[in-house]
């Protein structure tokens, strides 16, 4: 059950509730779980079966999943307002999770048992469309993961990732391996190609960062 600070911070955090009937809000004060997640904690690995739906208060969790060879694939991030729409999938198909969900920074979050969301995906309008726009939003993102993976060369897309990431933080905090992990590629690739960027005076990486010297350069290598 959830305490009147903690319903409160659910609301600013998922607007829409604003909108919801009594009955849907009385029905979540009671029967939702309030959580804190440390970072590195795995919410879920491939094959766990999905008791519970967890809505972001604060945090980031990051979702992906691990070849046969060990590369990793980033399929999308959920953080506050949101929540992650494969163990929506799996809670109503009633099957198990399909890729590892690990908290990337401290989250809070209120955790919705799975008998109680298929319920109120049959019973509340506004909840299903919560559902229904989380699908949207994440088919679009997993499309864009496809295309890039299967038609994008790699070059361009560690060049639009690095561009990304400066305009939020330069030097970019980020190792060789972790960018690989995002993109779906091998450490080695990945510092070959920073190497060439490096001698295009593109980049300076570091030890654990990477300064980016030329943001337009690096767009144009995105585009081309």
């Amino acid at each position: 059950m959830l305490d009147a600070s903690q319903m409160a911070l659910l609301m600013h955090s998922l607007p829409w509730l604003q909108e919801a009937d009594l009955d849907l809000l009385r029905e979540i004060q009671q029967t939702a779980l309030f959580a804190r997640i440390p970072a590195g904690r795995d919410v879920f690995l491939e094959g766990d079966r999905v008791d519970g739906i967890a809505l972001i208060l604060s945090g980031v969790v990051r979702v992906y999943k691990i070849s046969e060879t060990g590369r990793q694939i980033t399929l999308y991030r959920f953080g506050v307002g949101q929540s992650c729409i494969l163990s929506a999938n799996a809670i109503l198909s009633q099957k198990t999770f399909p890729a590892i969900a690990t908290v990337e920074r401290d989250a809070e979050a209120v955790i919705i048992p799975s008998d109680v969301f298929r319920k109120w995906v049959r019973q509340h309008d506004l909840w299903r469309e919560f559902v229904f726009e989380l699908l949207s939003q994440r088919l679009v993102t997993l499309m864009e993961v496809i295309n890039e993976v299967a038609f994008g060369r790699m070059d361009a897309r560690l060049a639009a990732f690095l561009h990304k990431r400066a305009l939020l933080q330069n030097p970019i905090r980020i190792t060789h391996r972790e960018i690989a992990a995002e993109l779906g590629s091998s450490r080695e690739v990945i510092s070959r190609l920073l190497e060439d960027f490096a001698e295009a005076g593109l980049v300076r990486p570091g030890r654990g960062e990477i300064d980016v010297l030329d943001l337009d350069g690096l767009e144009g290598r995105a585009i081309g």
